[in-house]
């Protein structure tokens, strides 16, 4: 059943894919004169919704293996939130259908998959302090929210690049060219992980966790960063150029400094063969959209996702903290960035409200917004040692 499971994952995986050149046929079809949904924009939508219902399938079966929610670590956590951003997808596109929204929102999907695969993957049972049903509640709804949240993202940065003037310097161009470094840099991740990781790459530490006890920790990509007090045990494999304390996830950490190296090389590799930004080089997919429609659908996703992700992230989280823990609330790293997250897109529509933030300004808190949910997902679960640290394992 597992391996159905893996197989329904890969063929959404490649539907998506599929979809998106679709997407964006129908923008680039030269009959198609308003840019509006056409005949390939309909086989986009169909292909998107037959992979929504092989990874719906993939989510059925994995849960019927394990004996509970996928949901309780990296791999099932972020294949979650690739379902959702793609069902959530589904249901704003047929509202307002635009073509253009796939072009962005499904490579979005499509790299939280990637990057998920990159975990490992085995069912497991669950921890003594996951074993509840608040699981499937508190994970659930809160990946749900974030989803919908993320297509306000894919909103605004359709409409930063049609809006922002790559023709001269300026802070805006700078910023959106960082946005699309970090997107790349997430893809280099994927390409070097997949690279180590059909090398058969494999180094083992012994080290001393933060509670003192020796333990072995596996590496998957040469070690840049050695676990605390940690000595090699695998002849011929790279010594660490540094030793990380306790508190910190040295083995998670490496991936983040993998995944910014190989961006970097891969960025730089994008700039040669285009001879311009990432961000000019996806203008004219923009050039005929209506920015007063795309500034729409980034705010009403925040007006959807946001409550969404408030009851999941918060709300459900605190009473199952109390039911766990015996505290509603106690700091935990994931806990205050989720708090976080609740006061950003508080403020957001605190100042579209009542300041008449619209437009690019509405559109650049969208994309803060969406940067801060996945420094959320990643740099907290990957290097930030806390009670949510089973998540990352």
């Amino acid at each position: 059943m597992v391996t159905i499971s893996s197989n329904l994952l890969y063929t959404a995986f490649i539907l998506y894919l599929i979809a998106t050149v679709f997407f964006a046929g129908s923008i680039k079809d030269k009959k198609n004169t308003n840019k509006g949904p056409n005949k390939w924009a309909a086989i986009g939508l169909w292909i998107t919704i037959i992979g929504f219902a092989a990874q719906l399938g993939y989510f059925i079966t994995r849960w019927i293996a394990a004996g509970h929610a996928p949901v309780s670590n990296l791999f099932e956590f972020t294949t979650f939130f690739g379902m959702s951003l793609v069902g959530a997808f589904i249901v704003i596109y047929l509202i307002y259908k635009t073509p253009i929204l796939g072009v962005f929102t499904l490579p979005v999907a499509l790299l939280m998959i990637a990057y998920a695969s990159m975990f490992p993957r085995e069912v497991s049972p669950l921890i003594p302090a996951l074993q509840s049903d608040w699981l499937h509640i508190h994970v659930t709804t809160a990946a749900v929210g974030q989803a919908i949240l993320a297509v306000s993202f894919a909103a605004g940065i359709i409409y930063l690049v049609k809006s922002v003037d790559q023709s001269k310097q300026s802070k805006q161009r700078f910023w959106l060219e960082a946005v699309m470094f970090g997107l790349v840099c997430t893809l280099g991740f994927i390409i070097i992980s997949s690279s180590f990781s059909a090398s058969g790459y494999k180094a083992e530490f012994n080290w001393v966790d933060k509670n003192g006890q020796e333990v072995v920790l596996e590496y998957h990509m040469p070690a840049l960063t050695g676990p605390n007090e940690g000595k090699l045990i695998t002849e011929g494999k790279f010594e660490p150029l540094a030793e990380m304390p306790a508190i910190i996830n040295a083995k998670k950490l490496n991936t983040v400094i993998w995944s910014l190296a190989s961006g970097i090389i891969l960025y730089l590799a994008l700039r040669l063969i285009l001879r311009k930004r990432v961000g000019a080089a996806l203008q004219p997919l923009a050039k005929n959209i209506n920015l007063d429609l795309v500034d729409e659908i980034g705010y009403r996703s925040v007006l959807i996702g946001f409550p969404v992700f408030t009851l999941g992230a918060l709300i459900f989280a605190m009473i199952w903290a109390q039911i766990a823990w015996t505290r509603f609330w106690g700091w935990d790293p994931k806990e205050v960035w989720a708090l976080i997250t609740f006061l950003f897109y508080a403020a957001y529509l605190h100042l579209r409200l009542s300041k008449g933030w619209h437009g690019e300004k509405s559109a650049w808190l969208a994309v803060i917004g969406f940067i801060i949910i996945m420094f959320n997902l990643v740099a907290v679960n990957l290097v930030i040692a806390g009670l949510h640290s089973y998540a990352g394992s």
